[in-house]
């Protein structure tokens, strides 16, 4: 026992000797060299746990940035959507105010005719073989039955049924519907008819009449049924058959008939009731 606590009171009176000499030596320069020495390894080893460290807080660094990053994205791809809905919305008021610039402006050519404007509802009746769209404007918007219905590229047709909100309008492609109709150019008349593929043909056309493609064709207002000189279409090609008292016409129409949305419905013109001098009245009449 004796032995052991002599050699732990040994053992540190050389480690407080040493430490004293240590102490000494470095306050008198004795141990530059060693100090020297020594620090050359532990400057290495402090300069790799520097890197360490530089590399780690860089890392964080770079973690906080691609949050902040992806947080950036998140409201940019919120704004978008929203300017995209807004750029949507602008485009069609856009689209409307040219539309309804366009119509202001036909009624403004048209100064002996007074409009009401209409919004399309709905097209085709899918339980008749008609051609037809349906309006917004009825009986009590003032609207009456055999009404001509317009757009600024011309007549789509006339009203054919009418409830108190809502009007049927039979379009001018449709088979049943014939107009009154004459060339712009040459004042030739005929008639235009709709058929079963849309298109319009001008038949009754005389064989002298001299008809060309491009000619318009305009509501001739014979019958007294619809206001004249509206435009109904264009011709694109004429054809004559030899056994034919007439030559007839293709003719299309400078509406497109799948995107209406807005069209006039031309109020103030009266259909002529011409039935009083129908020929079985007029014989009734004088028995």
């Amino acid at each position: 026992m004796r032995t052991g606590r002599s050699s732990r009171l040994s053992l540190i009176i050389i480690s407080m000797v040493i430490a004293f000499g240590l102490l000494v030596g470095s306050q008198l320069g004795i141990l530059g060299p060693l100090q020297g020495l020594i620090a050359t390894p532990i400057g290495v080893i402090a300069g790799v746990f520097n890197r360490i460290g530089f590399a780690i807080n860089g890392n964080l660094d770079q973690v906080n940035d691609l949050e902040v990053a992806r947080q950036r994205i998140a409201e940019l791809e919120d704004r978008l959507a929203q300017f995209q809905s807004e750029l949507v919305e602008l485009r069609e008021v856009a689209s409307d105010y040219d539309r309804l610039s366009r119509l202001l402006n036909y009624e403004g050519s048209r100064q002996n005719e007074d409009y009401l404007t209409a919004n399309v509802i709905a097209s085709d009746d899918p339980n008749t073989l008609l051609r037809t769209i349906m309006i917004d404007r009825g009986s009590r918007d003032g609207v009456t039955r055999g009404m001509a219905v317009v757009t600024d590229q011309g007549m789509l047709g006339r009203v054919l049924r009418v409830a108190a909100g809502a009007s049927q309008v039979l379009l001018i492609t449709d088979p049943s519907s014939a107009i009154s109709a004459r060339l712009q150019t040459s004042r030739t008349q005929g008639s235009v008819v709709g058929d079963l593929s849309g298109n319009l043909t001008m038949t009754f056309i005389p064989l002298t009449a001299q008809v060309n493609v491009g000619d318009l064709v305009m509501t001739s207002g014979l019958g007294g049924n619809l206001p004249s000189d509206m435009v109904l279409g264009q011709v694109t090609s004429v054809q004559q058959f030899e056994s034919e008292l007439y030559q007839e016409a293709t003719i299309r129409s400078l509406n497109n008939f799948d995107t209406l949305e807005i069209v006039l419905i031309v109020t103030n013109f009266r259909p002529v009731d011409t039935s009083t001098f129908d020929d079985n009245n007029a014989l009734d009449a004088e028995q």
